[in-house]
C-alpha cells in the first residue's frame, strides 16, 4: 500500500519555497489556472508521501519549456482578486 501513496505524490509537480523562518518547504501543485491574462497555481504542502489538504496557497507562475518558476503574490489587491477568482472557479466545478 505504501507504493500507492508514493505513486500518488508523483502525480503532482512540486516546488520548494522558503518560509519566513528560512525553512525549505516542498509544495505540490494541485491546480493551475489563469486570471487576468496571468498564470497561477494553487498548491498544498507536501507531508510525508501525501499532501496537506487543509491549506491551499496561491502563487503566480511563469511556465518555461522544461520548467516553471513560482513567485509569491506581494500585491494585496492582486492576491485578494486571484483568491476570489479561484474560489469562484472551484465552486463551479
Amino acid at each position: 500500500m505504501e507504493d500507492n501513496r508514493q505513486d500518488e505524490i508523483k502525480e503532482f509537480a512540486t516546488f520548494f519555497i522558503t518560509s519566513s523562518e528560512g525553512e525549505e518547504i516542498e509544495m505540490a501543485v494541485i491546480d493551475e489556472f489563469e486570471y487576468d491574462k496571468k498564470s497561477y497555481v494553487a498548491a498544498a504542502r507536501v507531508v510525508g508521501d501525501g499532501i496537506d489538504e487543509e491549506g491551499i496557497y496561491i502563487y503566480r507562475v511563469k511556465v518555461g519549456e522544461d520548467d516553471f518558476q513560482v513567485s509569491k503574490i506581494t500585491n494585496k489587491f492582486e492576491y485578494e482578486h486571484v483568491v476570489q477568482a479561484y474560489m469562484e472557479m472551484d465552486e463551479q466545478e
